[in-house]
């Protein structure tokens, strides 16, 4: 008796229905085309689609967090490929198992009938349940597609990855899971406005079974229609809903750009939460922030804009919830640091001049003269090369005439610009000294 339905689907079977499943298995695509997310290894000319369409696939390795396709993907490989497919659980089969379908798969290869190997959770397998796929991968007897949420690097064998190509999948978006959600209203019965779906993709992670169970859940406890109470109920959180492109989007980022600028630590993080909680877009946060870095602590504390950069990254990398505490610990970093906007003045002051002025030509003294004529033009004269000078300071004018001596940057005394404030009173002292007088 064969371990599987050794008749191949068709291509363009529809999965078979069956109401009592968990949502996430009957949203399951039939076409390749309905398949979301994942548009940098399944996009138009990409090398996995490519693989796919051609029916040229070797074994893979889906690398993943849970919850971004890679059982699907595999299923739908299947189908295309018109191949036998077997699923196969790292957690409850051991070596009888791997050998009893591994014989199958050999019978049927010689029949001509391809067979697919879908290993969920590749990881958990040992060294030598690894090593046993091995002489079937390498005679073609199966086509292995192992599925791991854990870097293949570390946990699959060498030898089994040398004979693989890995593929990373990533989180799925707000809007990628949003889309899965609208499809899905009509399998459940239910209505519902996008903010809702929304706030469903933001507390999902990324993750579509996550998000599919929790539209079940919402619809389980709604008329028809799904509301706020029954949306709350099932995430257990309260829903705060505000249009992410009206007005109350920037009065919010307003205040708590205005409570960062004003070193209000607390008024900040009440009107950060308010933003998190309202399912604002993460990075879009990252990049406020960033922005206040900037204009308004700048060089007072040039730290500050690197935590800014670092709480991005870690935004982007960790997700939601967790890369939320990064965004709030940058928040009071902000905070804290001492406060200027004087290089935001400076060059507010330089574009006005750029804007009021002609645009004269570079100076010769500061062009480069890579050829001889060029040289003989006059490029490159005057030029003095601060290295050569015991304090690598000269007295050598770097502004177009119309505006020598001009001063557009003014630090403030505060924080690390009053360093530099000193620094540059040295700098104009030593040049007056080395022009014969002083400014």
């Amino acid at each position: 008796m064969s371990l599987f339905d050794s008749t191949p689907p068709a291509p363009d079977a529809p999965f078979a229905p069956d109401a009592k499943r968990p949502l996430a298995e009957r949203m399951r695509p039939d076409r390749l085309e309905d398949f979301v997310g994942q548009e940098h290894i399944l996009g138009p000319e990409k090398p996995l689609r490519r693989q796919i369409e051609r029916d040229e696939l070797t074994s893979v390795i889906l690398w993943g967090p849970p919850g971004v396709g890679k059982t699907t993907l595999a299923k739908l490989i299947a189908r295309i490929t018109r191949c036998e497919f077997i699923p196969f659980s790292a957690v409850l089969s051991g070596m009888k198992e791997i050998k009893a379908v591994m014989a199958e798969a050999e019978k049927l290869r010689r029949l001509g009938r391809r067979t697919i190997l879908f290993i969920d959770e590749i990881h958990r397998f040992n060294k030598a349940q690894q090593d046993a796929f091995l002489p079937y991968v390498e005679r073609g007897d199966v086509i292995l597609i192992g599925a791991t949420t854990e870097n293949p690097s570390f946990e699959v064998i060498s030898a089994l990855l040398s004979r693989s190509r890995v593929y990373a999948l990533r989180l799925l978006s707000v809007p990628e899971l949003t889309t899965l959600l609208r499809r899905a209203l009509p399998v459940v019965q239910l209505e519902a406005a996008d903010e809702l779906l929304e706030q469903i993709a933001i507390y999902s992670n990324g993750d579509a079974r996550q998000a599919y169970n929790t539209l079940e859940a919402a619809a389980a406890a709604s008329q028809g229609v799904l509301t706020e109470t029954a949306l709350e109920a099932a995430i257990e959180r309260k829903v705060l809903l505000y249009d992410k492109g009206g007005e109350e989007h920037y009065n919010l980022i307003s205040a708590l750009h205005k409570s960062v600028r004003s070193s209000d630590v607390d008024a900040a993080l009440y009107w950060l939460a308010r933003m998190l909680e309202s399912g604002e877009d993460r990075l879009y946060l990252a990049r406020r922030l960033i922005r206040m870095s900037i204009e308004d602590i700048g060089l007072a504390d040039p730290r500050a804009l690197e935590q800014a950069i670092a709480a991005m990254q870690a935004v982007h990398f960790l997700g939601i919830p967790e890369g939320d505490l990064a965004l709030a610990q940058v928040a009071i970093y902000l905070c804290a640091a001492p406060k200027s906007d004087a290089s935001y003045r400076a060059l507010g002051a330089v574009a006005a001049d750029v804007e009021r002025t002609i645009a004269e030509p570079v100076p010769m003294n500061l062009r480069n003269a890579p050829t001889r004529a060029m040289k003989e033009w006059g490029y490159g004269e005057g030029y003095e090369h601060a290295h050569k000078f015991a304090d690598a300071i000269t007295d050598m004018e770097c502004l177009p005439a119309s505006l020598a001596g001009h001063r557009y940057y003014f630090p403030t005394n505060r924080g690390i610009e009053k360093r530099i404030a000193e620094r540059l009173e040295e700098i104009r002292q030593a040049k007056g000294a080395r022009s014969g007088g002083a400014e």
